[in-house]
């Protein structure tokens, strides 16, 4: 019995984060929830109390795939903090960009403030992955302030960009441009 509850719970989840990606947030009512996985609309009350706890679960997937897509940048050895991080922020934007619904969903205000959505577990690990290039890229700052301050400005090249206001205001038909003129201005420019 215990593996059919899983396995309810898990295909609703799985249905949230298909309908994100083909109908956006907006899309993601307990009611279109459970029709598309076949179930009454109460049965998603069963596992998920709250319609917020569905959301959270759902949004938890969108960042186990970017910490997912991340993870082999921040740990290639190879490459240069700095080049690390202009890749890690490519990957972002890329994420982003390719997965506006659940990026949308990830970022709500209230699933984050709710403390439902685990951001210890969720967000905050890739954010140390970025404080930790940070550190090694500019050993003279303060890793957090910086790494802060880089991440809000992914977030409004992700939102900019997404919405085309970036484009019509520099005329650029890439976000590499942007993604370099943020990296030094938060890392200085290269030497050489």
């Amino acid at each position: 019995m215990r593996e059919v509850e899983s396995g309810l719970r898990a295909r609703l989840v799985e249905v949230g984060v298909e309908l994100v990606a083909r109908e956006g947030v907006q899309a993601l009512t307990l009611r279109e929830i459970a029709r598309r996985a076949g179930v009454s609309h109460g049965a998603p009350r069963r596992y998920f109390p709250t319609h917020l706890e569905l959301l959270s679960a759902i949004a938890g997937r969108g960042f186990a795939e970017l910490a997912k897509r991340t993870a082999g940048v921040t740990d290639d050895g190879t490459a240069s903090p700095r080049d690390r991080l202009t890749e890690l922020g490519r990957v972002y934007l890329r994420f982003a960009l390719d997965n506006r619904g659940m990026y949308e969903l990830m970022f709500r205000h209230d699933l984050l403030e709710s403390g439902r959505l685990g951001l210890r577990d969720t967000s905050l690990p890739l954010f140390g992955r970025l404080v930790e290039l940070v550190a090694l890229a500019r050993p003279d700052a303060d890793a957090r302030l910086v790494a802060g301050a880089l991440w809000a400005n992914l977030h409004g090249i992700a939102q900019l960009w997404g919405w085309g206001s970036l484009q019509l205001a520099t005329g650029a038909n890439d976000f590499d441009p942007l993604l370099r003129s943020v990296r030094d201005a938060h890392l200085g420019r290269e030497d050489g």
